[in-house]
């Protein structure tokens, strides 16, 4: 599809007039699709968002999706303003200090932060495998490069560690080191495993760049598989491979119930309810940022937003399809964020 330049430096009514686009110095008139960048986790959603957004007004047009992984599309979103950068950018984690610092650098200096609900990485197998459960210490331990620094993982097989395992090969199919997937596992489940050894724990306060080369860095041998931003993919493999372990979103592994089973973190299983009360390991918040110096320029894009917090309401369509709601609370705050335009200011990012 072709995308026409547009000219962010005029005001909207004058838009079909064409003006200066500063971000491609050319001649062009308005942009009318709204294009949307990021996780391939979010990415369901906002088809689904999408699909609905045209539906409610068919003179709409479709906004235009790429899934890029959180990783690539926040940078191709903090890239400036202006008809050749994105609208909108999913993404499975929050925007890091770095990313808004790199926003700010190339002029987008008005990110809107909206969360859109939960999730969780689900560790899932194949429903014709055997029965694996584990602890956040013993997945760390099988997927780290160096578990708490101890030398390479050696580490084959999972009685290697935990003998009342199964006795089957350590083979994981997971994300890339692009995805906001793969930053939510290293941070949310393998820092907890890690964090099982007092003395690393003691690193995250006096060396954290130690502490996270210890406890984030994932195994490069053939125990991983990085398996790209696809997690249909993974779903796919693991039917092939019934002993291997998946990593994904909680969405794909709800929507596959047929054909693959969540592995319990410390007894929880993954699940709409364990992952909306926050007792399964693996829960994490959604989100999508806006630009808003697009915002009132692209036609439609605020109402587009108001349509994924309708969407992820409690009973909502997006929550048929795996999304967690978020609270009646955080929607009505985000709604309000996006009415009155309210920026992020990065102060509390990491």
């Amino acid at each position: 599809m072709l995308i026409r330049k547009l000219a962010f430096a005029c005001l909207p009514a004058l838009l079909l007039a064409g003006c200066k686009d500063p971000a491609s110095t050319s001649e062009g008139s308005s942009r009318s699709e709204i294009r949307i960048v990021g996780s391939s986790t979010v990415f369901p959603f906002a088809k689904k968002v999408a699909e609905e957004f045209v539906n409610f007004d068919p003179e709409r047009r479709s906004p235009i999706l790429e899934s890029t992984g959180t990783g690539g599309g926040v940078e191709l979103f903090c890239a400036g303003v202006g008809a050749k950068t994105p609208d909108i950018v999913n993404a499975s984690r929050r925007m890091k200090k770095s990313e808004f610092e790199r926003c700010q650098a190339n002029g987008v200096d008005g990110v809107i932060e909206i969360v859109i609900g939960f999730d969780g990485i689900a560790l899932a197998q194949s429903t014709k495998g055997p029965k694996l459960s584990l602890t956040v210490e013993e997945f760390y331990t099988a997927l780290a490069a160096q578990p708490f620094g101890k030398g390479p993982n050696t580490a084959m097989r999972w009685p290697d560690i935990n003998p009342a395992l199964p006795d089957t090969r350590i083979n994981i199919f997971g994300p890339p080191a692009t995805s906001g997937t793969r930053d939510a596992l290293e941070e949310i489940i393998m820092e907890k495993g890690c964090k099982t050894d007092p003395a690393i724990k003691a690193l995250s306060d006096s060396d954290k760049e130690k502490f996270e080369d210890i406890c984030h860095s994932i195994r490069t041998d053939q125990a991983y598989t990085d398996t790209g931003e696809n997690d249909n993919l993974i779903v796919q493999k693991l039917s092939t491979n019934p002993d291997a372990v998946g990593i994904f979103s909680y969405s794909y592994l709800a929507d596959n119930a047929d054909t693959v089973r969540g592995v319990p973190i410390g007894g929880v299983e993954p699940s709409y309810a364990t992952i909306e009360n926050g007792t399964y390991p693996g829960a994490r918040t959604l989100y999508i940022y806006v630009k808003k110096k697009h915002v009132d320029v692209i036609p439609g894009l605020r109402e587009f937003v108001a349509e994924f917090l309708r969407g992820g309401e409690h009973e909502g369509y997006l929550t048929r399809i795996g999304l967690i709601a978020a609270p009646d609370k955080t929607r009505t705050e985000m709604l309000g964020r996006i009415k009155s335009l309210t920026a992020l200011d990065g102060a509390d990012l990491k």
